[in-house]
């Protein structure tokens, strides 16, 4: 429990001034001020959060040696608006599930992503699929509501932590039983990622300061993940192409979201992909 000892007695926030200008600095900055005015016992969540039954096993469901899709449930995007805010999550996650989706992701973000705790609820009460909370975790109080909540994996942004919320974060999510979602966006973030022992780790193809997507960061980044870590290929995965030249350059998993949730037929969409 030394993880848990020394989150109770760090003060993790304040650590990064940001300057409210892109998508992410607001996005980061709004989290982090919801943080500070935190005043619930981490202590007694984390003990809620122990006495839960096991995870479903995030980074064993991408054990198949095919190609396994992590199918996100997205209500709306920053820079695109609305993608499909009526979305109902226990149905979309049902026709993932029969699809072929290895997990689901699913976004919690209220204000920006239009998400909430209880679409991730919905959508794993409907499936027995793992599930990973998709949001931007910035205190212990987030690792413990995603347990909580539901979630059997957590995301980290290595791009919005600094090296001991990193470390502390990741230790924590392991100590409750989660699976943890490193992500990265270059090889310097990688070594980051490394270096507090990650065996799952993203690569987004989307810079989370413009959002744009650059189809050729996951290649190009694939080069530095060693054998043994689980590589998650993120964001601007279109169809069976992109799936394909991703599985070329070696990674196991992709996450997908927009393509799926305006597909108007995610089983076929899925389907396409995992024939890649």
């Amino acid at each position: 429990m030394f993880v848990i000892s020394c989150l109770l007695s760090r003060v993790c926030y304040g650590l990064y001034t940001y300057v409210i200008a892109t998508y992410l600095d607001a996005i980061v900055a709004s989290h982090r001020q919801g943080a500070k005015a935190e005043n619930r016992s981490l202590e007694s969540l984390i003990s809620d959060a122990s006495e839960l039954e096991p995870c479903r096993g995030f980074r064993a469901g991408l054990a198949d040696p095919d190609l396994s899709i992590i199918s996100e449930i997205k209500r709306r995007s920053p820079s695109k608006g609305d993608l499909n805010a009526n979305l109902d999550p226990a149905s979309l996650a049902r026709s993932y599930a029969d699809g072929g989706a290895a997990c689901l992701s699913v976004l919690t973000d209220v204000d920006y992503f239009g998400g909430s705790p209880e679409d991730l609820r919905m959508a794993r009460r409907a499936v027995d699929l793992p599930v990973i909370r998709k949001d931007f975790t910035v205190s212990p109080f987030d690792v413990v509501d995603a347990r909580l909540m539901g979630a059997d994996a957590v995301l980290l942004i290595v791009a919005v932590l600094d090296d001991h919320e990193l470390k502390d974060f990741h230790d924590l999510a392991t100590e409750l039983g989660m699976d943890v979602l490193v992500e990265t966006h270059d090889e310097a973030e990688v070594e980051r990622a490394l270096a507090v022992d990650a065996s799952l780790i993203g690569v987004n193809q989307r810079d989370l300061v413009t959002f744009e997507v650059d189809t050729d960061r996951a290649v190009r980044v694939a080069g530095v993940l060693p054998e043994g870590v689980v590589r998650v290929a993120e964001s601007g995965v279109t169809g069976p192409a992109d799936a394909t030249r991703l599985r070329e350059a070696g990674y196991h998993a992709l996450l997908v979201g927009e393509a799926l949730v305006r597909s108007g037929d995610p089983v076929l969409a899925l389907t396409e992909l995992r024939s890649a």
